[in-house]
């Protein structure tokens, strides 16, 4: 085998299919819409997930529960993680954390939790924290700053 027979028969961009252009384009003279029926007019548009009058698949699958896709989502960091990474005196917020790569991905509100030892004075600043990481952080010496969440979506201001 040589070389340059490697990539033979493979093009990265296929010609587009010219239809409509007569029976010498080897789409025919229906162009590849068949006889009659609704797919043969012009207009027509088929939904995605259509199949040929079968039970979707999304009809078929069973479906359970609930998503609340309204929920906010909480990051978690237990205290035993900051004894690691942070040294005494600093200040643990948010930024710090995703700094340091703790906290990755999205979320809406930081929680710190009380697994783990806590032996170091740390200032950390969370949305949320746990009673006994509340707990630990103040026998440690260090303090606690609860930071203000997402303010709540108003309903309906003309019924109030």
């Amino acid at each position: 085998m040589n070389l340059n027979d490697v990539h033979r028969g493979i093009t990265k961009n296929k010609p587009r299919k010219r239809i409509g252009r007569g029976p010498g384009s080897g789409h025919g003279k229906t162009s590849t819409r068949g006889h009659k029926g609704q797919g043969s007019r012009s207009g027509y548009t088929s939904k995605a997930v259509f199949e040929g009058g079968k039970m979707p698949l999304v009809r078929r699958v069973p479906k359970r529960g609930f998503n609340n896709r309204w929920a906010e989502t909480v990051a978690v960091v237990n205290l035993g993680v900051l004894n690691e990474h942070f040294r005494a005196g600093q200040q643990v917020s948010p930024q710090t954390l995703e700094e340091k790569g703790l906290l990755k991905g999205r979320y809406d509100l930081l929680k710190i939790l009380g697994n783990g030892e806590l032996t170091k004075k740390l200032e950390v600043s969370a949305h949320r924290f746990s009673r006994a990481a509340t707990e630990k952080i103040e026998k440690a010496g260090g303090q606690t700053v609860v930071l203000p969440g997402k303010k709540p979506v108003a309903k309906n201001k003309m019924r109030s």
